[in-house]
């Protein structure tokens, strides 16, 4: 069950009420209670459609109705809204029995409510406890901002709700006041509206100046018996007593207050949602600052929340307790996304001018990576342990690895590290090495993007063809024939014109029916004797730049990356 105010526009009576099919009912006996007070005890009510549907409150909804005819203004009503599985019966038979524990007088109630509140229960377990919604608990117990006569006299009635609902918002100086023109049958106390206009919008008494009266160079007037004075400049008047607030509340915190609140004009403080707490245990200082020029200090609060959880304490090592819990920060999570999209705007505009920088800024990324980079070395996965054999002792991978050694060396990482890149690094590590990179050289960081750039290159890319194509590489000094590459040879129509490019075209129809094997062992009798012969070394069309296949069946992706690169460049 959920308790919420619904517009009275979205209720209507439920076919499954047990009155709905007949006429009007005798509303005279609860009428007046609720034209002076409003609805007490919610009606319970269930979804239906765009609205919601009377189970229980049909006399409640009718005296509502009713009062909305003459005129009157119809706040949100309080309802006990059922969800899809509640038993209807059941509710009704719970709130009922809850609501019969209340006191039907409102006084009394704020009095129940008080004590529950004194006792440590919040708002929200009072409403629950009771079957009402928590507004109507904290308007209850609104009713403590008020002076003992002022409460006595809404208990008999002698006061309407409005005004009492202004009255609650007053200062206990104002109070005083009005009740000084209450009690007085010669005057005639403002009500209602009036009273708002009175409390708020009135002249500023000199009594709740919080500065010298002389530091106040405007005009001041004096009713008719001098009793009493007013500011007649309220700008200046603000001036000087927000100076005055200020200093106060410096005064305050160098007293040893954590923090001083100033709440905002006009904002009462609603004491029943805060616990005494003293300036040792964490305690603020909340100030309350009236229209009328009232200022209130409320010294040593915390809300209940905060003032439980300061509460909860773990004993040190050294049995005294320690309270390590975070401390709420000043700003809210909302306003540290805007202040850090704001700051981030402003660096990146400023980068752009700082092409030297950005440069720096974009190695460290690359190398050690970020929530948004995630540049990963080439894993080099070979098939075969052969292959990864081979690929570790080949020339061009020794002199990459003896480059990384270089490089860690120059940025003072460890030596033992498997690759220079990482990726999904944290923004300290990517701070530590742009430190690091502003002392280098332009040379010094263009030795390290290269080798940034070449260990994260993809293999099996039309990337590489494209870079291999323009860059003409050559791996006649880089690569030796090895088993490892004739073991992987399997087609036999490729493995006769290799052989017909090492041996000669006669000496590859000679063996155009041996067995793939022999034609091999043919192929490496032919390279040894050139090799005898000081003949220019050998490299397989695989090997070279531009890609070549042997036949026309091509080599699949290689030759797709082939083809690819080759447009790539035009």
């Amino acid at each position: 069950m959920e308790l919420a105010h619904i517009p009275l526009d979205q209720l209507k009576i439920s076919p499954l009420n047990m009155r709905h099919a007949r006429k009007a009912p005798d509303i005279s006996d609860i009428l007046p209670s609720i034209r002076a007070r409003g609805v007490q005890q919610p009606l319970l009510v269930r979804k239906n459609g765009s609205g919601y549907e009377i189970v229980a409150g049909r006399r409640r909804f009718y005296c509502l109705k009713k009062i909305e005819k003459e005129g009157g203004e119809i706040e949100p009503v309080p309802c006990a809204v059922m969800s899809e599985k509640d038993d209807a019966a059941a509710l009704e038979a719970s709130l009922i029995e809850n609501v019969a524990r209340l006191a039907p007088d409102e006084m009394t109630r704020f009095e129940t409510f008080a004590r529950l509140a004194a006792e440590g229960r919040s708002v929200e377990e009072i409403a629950s406890t009771f079957g009402v919604t928590a507004i109507m608990v904290k308007r209850s117990l609104a009713l403590g901002n008020l002076l003992p006569e002022i409460r006595d006299a809404y208990r008999q009635e002698d006061i309407d709700p409005e005004t009492i609902r202004h009255l609650t918002l007053a200062t206990k100086g104002q109070q005083a006041d009005w009740l000084k023109l209450f009690q007085n049958p010669e005057e005639r106390a403002p009500r209602g509206r009036h009273l708002k206009q009175w409390l708020f919008g009135g002249e500023i008494k000199l009594e709740a100046a919080l500065f010298p009266l002389d530091a106040y160079q405007g005009e001041i007037v004096a009713d008719l018996f001098a009793e009493t004075g007013y500011f007649v400049d309220g700008d200046l008047f603000w001036q000087l007593q927000n100076k005055a607030i200020a200093e106060r509340c410096d005064a305050l915190r160098e007293e040893g207050w954590q923090d001083v609140v100033v709440l905002d004009p006009g904002a009462y403080f609603p004491q029943w949602e805060h616990a005494k707490t003293g300036k040792e245990d964490g305690g603020r200082v909340y100030v309350e600052t009236k229209l009328n020029g009232e200022i209130t200090f409320h010294e040593g609060y915390l809300t209940r929340k905060e003032h439980d959880r300061r509460m909860k304490v773990r004993v040190g090592e050294g049995g005294e307790a320690v309270d390590d819990r975070p401390v709420r920060p000043e700003l809210t999570a909302a306003a540290q996304n805007y202040i850090e999209l704001h700051r981030h705007a402003a660096v990146r505009g400023a980068l752009l001018k700082e092409p030297q920088l950005a440069l720096r800024v974009m190695v460290a990324h690359a190398i050690r990576g970020s929530d948004l980079w995630q540049v990963r070395p080439e894993p080099q996965i070979a098939d075969r342990e052969t292959t990864a054999e081979s690929i570790a002792n080949s020339k061009a991978q020794v002199a990459f690895e003896a480059e990384r050694a270089e490089i860690l060396k120059l940025l003072d990482l460890a030596e033992d590290c498997p690759s220079l890149t990482r990726p999904f690094g944290l923004d300290v590590r990517v701070g530590t090495l742009l430190a690091k990179l502003i002392t280098l050289t332009d040379a010094e960081v263009g030795r390290l993007l290269t080798f940034v750039m070449a260990e994260t290159l993809s293999a099996g890319t039309s990337l590489i063809e494209q870079i291999g194509n323009h860059l003409s590489v050559d791996l006649s000094d880089l690569w030796e024939p090895e088993d490892a590459f004739f073991d992987l040879l399997r087609d036999k129509a490729a493995i006769n014109e290799i052989l017909a490019e090492t041996g000669g075209k006669g000496l590859a129809n000679a063996n155009i029916s041996a067995t793939a094997k022999d034609q091999k062992q043919a192929i490496r009798d032919s390279l040894k004797g050139a090799e005898d012969k000081q003949d220019a070394k050998w490299l397989p069309r695989y090997l070279k730049f531009p890609f070549a296949a042997y036949t026309k069946s091509g080599a699949a992706r290689l030759g797709e990356m082939a083809d690819r690169a080759q447009k790539l460049s035009g």
